[in-house]
């Protein structure tokens, strides 16, 4: 475990050192530290957020304990709790319907190429799968999600779009995701989901939290316009 300032109000807790050794097991390590600090309420701390291999903790200068106490807390927390429950954590399973219809999968073809695959194998394969959301963020509510087929692995566009459509899904890299809201964007558009993943008007306002496993439910044009409604 390394603990590193990140500014005056803030620490990184590196909890794995290689999360693509193993991601499902380096993401079990991080919530387990993740809900370990969350249970403990350390006086000072405003906000925790878990990412691929580590936890940022964000605290309130004036409110909390000098650095070196603090990270001598969490470093005690973490060891007194979380390597002991990282194998028990548990996650619920969200299926999310999505449209691969052509006006939605602008960049289906581009995916298939690379891939070596029929248009229609790329849809079979990529909503088969089981994902897992590693992190919440780039924008509120996107989700970055591991266990995308390795063969549907995709560069980044050269020239991202500066306008994608809510709920468009996407590839990047070795992952797959949800623009929650639309914003500028570079991943390969392969479709469309219906649901509104943020809402402020919601607690939480996000639909998908890291841990979170995802699957994929085909559905047709007419069952997406349906569900917009």
């Amino acid at each position: 475990m390394e603990i590193m300032p990140l500014g005056d109000s803030a620490l990184i807790v590196r909890v794995v050192d290689d999360f693509a050794r193993d991601p499902d097991a380096s993401l079990n390590a991080v919530l387990a530290a993740f809900r370990s600090l969350e249970a403990a309420a350390i006086p000072g701390v405003t906000e925790l957020a878990p990412a691929y291999s580590t936890v940022a903790v964000f605290f309130d200068p004036a409110r909390t304990e000098p650095f070196e106490r603090l990270t001598t807390t969490i470093r005690s927390t973490l060891n007194a709790s979380s390597l002991a429950n990282e194998n028990k954590i548990e996650t619920p399973l969200i299926e999310i319907p999505v449209c691969y219809d052509r006006e939605f999968g602008l960049d289906a073809d581009d995916v298939a190429r690379g891939a070596g695959l029929d248009p229609a194998e790329v849809i079979r394969r990529h909503s088969s799968a089981s994902y897992r959301v590693n992190c919440v963020g780039f924008i509120a509510g996107f989700p970055f999600m591991s266990g995308l087929p390795p063969e549907l692995a995709t560069p980044r566009r050269a020239a991202p779009r500066k306008e994608v459509p809510a709920g468009s899904v996407g590839i990047g890299g070795a992952q797959t995701g949800i623009y929650p809201r639309t914003s500028p964007g570079g991943w390969n558009l392969i479709g469309r989901t219906p649901l509104r993943l943020f809402d402020v008007q919601r607690d939480p306002p996000t639909t998908l939290q890291a841990g979170d496993r995802v699957r994929f439910r085909e559905i047709s044009r007419e069952e997406f316009d349906a569900l917009s409604q």
